[in-house]
């Protein structure tokens, strides 16, 4: 499912028009994103947690050279499964 199927899909779901669920699509992004811009935790009971996870620095190597680089820190976004949602998988 893609981007325009999900809007599609919350569009029939709930009963409102297509742009409507653009916008509360884009609006539910956009507060997940702001969020762990801060750092924070953003967690949808049922579904899961959306989380800021810090990657050390480490040394890696250019695939094409063969020559060892520095790959630098960063935070990455992470996404824990809740238990409802491992449920409905399995």
């Amino acid at each position: 499912m893609n981007k325009t199927e999900l809007i599609e899909h919350i569009a029939k779901q709930a009963d409102i028009s297509k742009a409507a669920a653009s916008r509360a699509l884009e609006a539910m992004i956009s507060g997940v994103r702001t969020t762990l811009k801060k750092g924070g935790t953003v967690s949808l009971v049922g579904f899961g947690t959306f989380a800021v996870s810090k990657r050390a620095s480490r040394t890696g190597r250019n695939p094409r050279t063969g020559a060892v680089i520095k790959i630098k820190a960063a935070k990455v976004p992470k996404f824990r499964p809740g238990k409802a949602l491992k449920d409905a998988v399995n």
